[in-house]
């Protein structure tokens, strides 16, 4: 089980990675290479700015450090989204889960987080959107006609 299981984690088509209390990256799966760009070698060991796009890190910094002071997260179920950054400065959509590691007396040793490039499905999604504002501005215009 313990191959399977870390076959699983390292071929794993979504960006699954660890990272300690202090936002230190200590895994990155193949998954992580393809949607960021960055081998495991250059980001083990590396903060979490390494993929959080800059305008975002204040509120992502405040965000960690609660968590990892209170070892309490209002995100235990569910997705979260959030634009990421990739090594060739390309910005993708993501949407991920989180999970807080805990040691053996229940203390936080960080999070692990499982990510996914939603940046295509995020595209159409806006074409669409745009479509059918344009559609509706053109009824209401005929309609006032």
């Amino acid at each position: 089980m313990d191959r399977q299981l870390k076959q699983l984690v390292n071929d794993a088509p979504d960006a699954i990675l660890v990272s300690n209390q202090k936002g230190i990256i200590n895994f990155w799966n193949s998954g992580a290479e393809h949607i960021f760009g960055y081998t495991a070698d250059e980001a083990v060991g590396q903060l979490l700015d390494l993929i959080i796009p800059e305008t975002l890190r204040s509120r992502h910094w405040e965000g960690y450090w609660r968590v990892m002071k209170s070892g309490e997260t209002k995100y235990k179920t569910g997705l979260l989204s959030s634009p990421g950054i990739c090594k060739d400065g390309t910005r993708v959509s993501l949407e991920f889960s989180m999970v807080l590691l805990r040691n053996e007396d229940g203390g936080i040793e960080g999070c692990a987080s499982i990510m996914r490039d939603v940046t295509e499905r995020w595209k159409k999604e806006k074409e669409m959107k745009e479509r059918l504002s344009d559609c509706e501005a053109k009824l209401v215009e005929a309609s006032s006609n």
